[in-house]
């Protein structure tokens, strides 16, 4: 059964930090990411790694990093110098072996003062 469980959400002011982790289990992943949903909008791509690339949506390029621990079969989501307009639901999201997706419960990131 394939997991994902996600943590580090969480209220932050303007300018601030925080780190989200997603854990895997059940899955034999490909591809991992984190999509974002505020409300009244789509969901939105924040960042994927893949394969040793990563790739990132241009209004978090220089504030955000992913990264993958491969041992632990978990992401990570860096996001540093947080905006209000960061402020969404984040979804981890897997991709497997034979396009096998799966998605995360959400965590919320709210960025207030």
């Amino acid at each position: 059964q394939v997991r994902l469980v996600e943590s580090g959400g969480g209220l932050v002011q303007p300018g601030g930090s925080l780190r989200l982790s997603c854990a895997a289990s059940g899955i034999r992943i490909r591809r991992m990411g984190w999509y974002r949903q505020a409300p009244g909008q789509q969901r939105e791509l924040v960042a994927t790694t893949s394969g040793g690339s990563e790739n990132y949506a241009d209004s978090v390029k220089g504030r955000f990093t992913i990264s993958r621990d491969n041992a632990k079969n978990t992401v990570y989501l860096q996001m540093n110098s947080l905006k209000p307009e960061d402020a969404a639901v984040y979804y981890c999201n897997a991709v497997g072996d034979y396009g096998v997706t799966a998605w995360g419960q959400g965590t919320q990131v709210t960025v207030s003062s």
